[in-house]
């Protein structure tokens, strides 16, 4: 590979500086660096930030792949800053074995346009009822720490508490979908005066609450991690706050557009915004825009949920719930974070790149951008507005809910290893 000068570029949203890229890893960083024999990308005042790590994707490969592939996935994320996914178990089988979570991994690695590090199942078939291969699925090629039945909560207590504590031998993550399944029957979304207005049935915020409550306690109790998917709630934001005062090993995620939207959106019954957890309420929103900025939730991850059109395009008691996300996740936390004065660019970088990393253990990932670490970078025209038009997303799927909505910010490059995955807002 060659030389790479990004010229001008704010390096974390600080003061303007080179960085020169040399194959797969950072040369240099500083001021005034030698173009000789180098590529030069003018960056001209754009921030420059470490490739963003996505702890929460639904590629849907194997099985559905009439909504996402691992191909068109990774696309996805390289449009939006990403060089790392973590893809959920939800598939066709289930990611349940070693043999399933290696074919995720071997796809990922065959595209090559951003890695893809599989998460496995807790429970077989996600069913809840029996432990799946979590050490198999540790010990295989794709050398898998996260484990999640997403989409379905891990509701039986004893296999809760057996998962952390199998886990935790090998220093994994058990990632709950925090959803008591009794409490949420016939729920179609937040619990309070729209869907009583509405008619519909309610997703009270409790259902989350209760599940988050007896998981930490249960970390506690078994000394494991574990981590909350897509948080949603004033009131989880308050429990995982005493949970960490307590010295609980427990991270927290929000999704982007449960830091944007609520639920007075689903008075349009417009299935775009049906979604799991549900929006919610303005206050519910501005206690987790708060949260990320204090650090009680860890991450942002996108919970990036592809569908196809006539899984959508219906009425909404039958549509499918989700959105996509990959393409449109920056552009929100610019809108919602680092515009509204919570977050500055070192935060979003903390919280979308250094973080994941961590939490997932994605190896060459949420590195300092600075000599010697790895060339995974994106560059971000942060002066950039513009309206979303989903007909020129990289996903296959268009289920997204900013559909003619004006973000700021557009990622103009990205960068896998020092190779261009994303060049001039164009994927190569």
């Amino acid at each position: 590979m060659s030389k790479i000068l990004i010229r001008g570029a704010k390096v974390l949203g600080g003061e303007s500086q080179d960085v020169l890229i040399d194959g797969a890893v950072i040369e240099a960083v500083g001021s005034g660096l030698s173009a000789e024999g180098a590529e030069v990308v003018e960056a001209d005042g754009k921030v420059l930030l470490p490739g963003l790590v996505d702890l929460h994707t639904h590629l849907r490969e194997p099985g559905r792949e009439d909504s996402e592939t691992v191909l068109t996935g990774t696309r996805a994320a390289a449009s939006g800053g990403y060089t790392a996914v973590f893809a959920m178990a939800n598939t066709f089988p289930v990611a349940d074995t070693a043999g399933v979570v290696e074919q995720v991994y071997r796809l990922g690695q065959e595209h090559g346009y951003c890695d893809v590090q599989p998460i496995g199942a807790v429970t077989v078939g996600l069913e809840g009822r029996k432990l799946a291969e979590l050490g198999a699925m540790h010990e295989s090629a794709a050398g898998v720490t996260v484990f999640s039945d997403d989409g379905k909560c891990v509701d039986d207590a004893v296999i809760m508490r057996r998962a952390l504590e199998y886990v935790k031998a090998f220093g994994g993550v058990v990632a709950q979908h925090a959803q008591e399944p009794r409490l949420t029957e016939g729920a179609q979304m937040n619990e309070g005066i729209v869907s009583a207005e509405l008619g519909l049935g309610g997703w009270p915020a409790v259902a989350e609450e209760s599940i988050i409550a007896r998981d930490v306690l249960l970390a506690e109790h078994v000394g494991s991690r574990v981590h909350i998917c897509h948080l949603s709630t004033a009131g989880s934001v308050e429990i995982v706050r005493w949970a960490k005062s307590r010295g609980i090993d427990v991270t927290a995620e929000v999704t982007p557009h449960h830091l944007l939207l609520t639920d007075e959106l689903v008075r349009t019954y417009n299935p775009v915004y049906k979604v799991n957890p549900p929006l919610r309420t303005e206050r519910d929103v501005l206690a987790l825009r708060e949260a990320l900025a204090d650090g009680t939730i860890d991450i942002v991850a996108t919970d990036h949920a592809p569908h196809p059109h006539e899984d959508k395009d219906c009425e909404w008691a039958a549509a499918a719930m989700g959105m996509v996300g990959l393409e449109t996740a920056l552009s929100v936390v610019q809108e919602t974070m680092v515009e509204t004065g919570l977050l500055d660019w070192a935060g979003v970088a903390e919280r979308m790149s250094f973080k994941p990393a961590r939490i997932g253990r994605a190896q060459g990932h949420g590195r300092p951008v600075s000599a010697g670490e790895p060339a995974n970078l994106t560059l971000v025209d942060t002066a950039y507005r513009g309206s979303v038009d989903p007909a020129g997303f990289a996903s296959r799927s268009r289920n997204t809910p900013y559909e003619g909505r004006e973000l700021p910010g557009r990622v103009t490059h990205t960068w896998l290893r020092g190779k261009a995955t994303l060049v001039d807002g164009k994927l190569t």
